[in-house]
């Protein structure tokens, strides 16, 4: 594993220097798969920076809904398969707040600057 830099920092470095230096120089549809790249680098940093954290929070969760241990693709399975059988249901406590907090978790990274995501964020401000 490599100290400097960082994924992160590679990442950034390089859509920051698309978004700066490139784009000005491109233009029609070559500019718009330019946008693309770089929202798919900015989407990446942000999976780099994030993820980790709200996974660790989700699977902590999800533990305390369904009572059993395991991997966030796992839980999130039985999650699913709960809800299809009908065991949980938006009334089984915590739930709710549960697929809210995950669904506010990837909208952070996935689509940060969502008008919707903004404001609800300011809701909780």
């Amino acid at each position: 594993m490599q100290d400097e830099p960082t994924p992160v920092e590679l990442t950034k470095s390089v859509a920051d220097f698309l978004r700066s230096d490139i784009t000005p120089l491109i233009s029609g549809h070559q500019a718009f798969k330019l946008r693309v790249a770089i929202n798919i680098l900015d989407l990446v940093t942000r999976q780099l920076t994030q993820e980790q954290g709200s996974d660790a929070e989700e699977v902590e969760r999800l533990r305390a809904l369904l009572g059993i241990d395991g991997s966030v693709t796992d839980l999130n399975r039985t999650l699913a398969d709960r809800i299809a059988r009908g065991e949980l249901n938006l009334a089984t406590p915590g739930l709710a707040e549960h697929l809210w907090a995950t669904t506010m978790d990837k909208l952070a990274v996935d689509q940060p600057n969502y008008a919707s995501y903004k404001r609800e964020l300011s809701r909780d401000g």
